[in-house]
């Protein structure tokens, strides 16, 4: 049995969930995720595991803009695609964006624009794996499971235009 454990990290953004277990960090979601609705009842909250406190701090000083990428052990659960789509979202560096159809070409996937944008949304490591920074092909900013003003917010801060503290993080136009 792999028990699979959470805690909660207050951001300038909102609330996020962590979870882990221990094959690695199997999530993080801003409260109102589109497909996250809270831990389900055969997980257990546990702050005292040790990976949790060490994504927590990780999370906390890249808010506070001391770090700009992660060291921790991953472990997202889906699919081979959606594994591909994410390791490749990973690749995108701070201040960087790329298209869905970068990626889909990246990955070996020209045509499967559609399917890597699925994939994108359903990314269950916000920040750490930086969903945030693909956009649509015409450099517009397209869905975002936590919401477009976070990731308006995100995009502003990786670009020094502005503190996180300063956004709103209740934007239900991307949660429809």
């Amino acid at each position: 049995m792999n028990p699979t454990c959470w805690t909660r990290l207050p951001t300038p953004l909102g609330p996020m969930w962590l979870a882990a277990d221990t094959q690695g960090l199997v999530g993080a979601w801003f409260d109102g995720d589109k497909h996250f609705h809270g831990p389900p009842p055969d997980w257990r909250q546990d702050a005292a595991l040790p990976l949790l406190g060490v994504a927590a701090a990780q999370l906390q000083d890249w808010f506070a803009g001391r770090r700009r990428s992660f060291d921790l052990r991953l472990a997202p659960r889906g699919t081979d695609f959606q594994q591909a789509v994410w390791r490749e979202i990973a690749r995108v560096g701070w201040g960087c964006t790329r298209s869905y159809g970068e990626v889909a070409a990246a990955i070996g996937r020209p045509r499967a624009v559609r399917a890597v944008g699925a994939a994108t949304g359903r990314n269950p490591l916000t920040i750490i794996v930086p969903c945030h920074r693909l956009l649509g092909r015409d450099g517009a900013l397209t869905g975002y499971a936590g919401g477009l003003a976070r990731k308006r917010a995100l995009l502003a801060f990786e670009a020094g235009e502005a503190p996180l503290w300063s956004a709103a993080p209740d934007d239900r136009e991307a949660r429809a």
